[in-house]
């Protein structure tokens, strides 16, 4: 009789044991947002394509001296390798968008590439690691 009960019980400890944990996500969710920016709009590029020219004028009003905003930030800043949505924010932060991106051939790489290297080898007054304006 106890061999019997024990049969019975049986598929119901298994299941608890195949069962997802909720230890293996617990934090994952802040560690993805403990350094995110904590303002809720979205740039001024919102919905549209996040082309070089939308970027250039957005790196043009940028001042990294003023706190990070949704229209304050660097758009050719990477973290983690990855770039920044029009809003300034990373994949995994919350609010989030994947960018609507531009058609692209070998010419206009051309041209990004050495605009961005023409930019890290003259970069703004006030662009530091850990300046107000910076995600880094």
């Amino acid at each position: 009789m106890k061999f019997l009960t024990l049969l019975a019980l049986a598929p119901l400890a298994a299941n608890a044991f195949m069962a997802p944990s909720a230890f293996a996500t617990r934090g994952l969710s802040s560690k993805l947002n403990a350094n995110a920016p904590d303002y809720e709009d979205y740039g001024k590029f919102d919905e549209q394509v996040w082309s070089l020219e939308n970027k250039k004028s957005v790196y043009n009003d940028w001042d990294p001296t003023s706190p990070r905003s949704a229209t304050n930030f660097n758009p050719f800043e990477t973290f983690g390798g990855n770039s920044p949505d029009c809003s300034g924010r990373f994949p995994g932060e919350n609010r989030y968008k994947d960018p609507s991106r531009p058609d692209m051939n070998f010419a206009l790489m051309t041209e990004e590439r050495t605009f961005l290297e023409d930019l890290n080898a003259n970069p703004k007054a006030g662009d530091a690691p850990g300046a107000p304006g910076c995600r880094n």
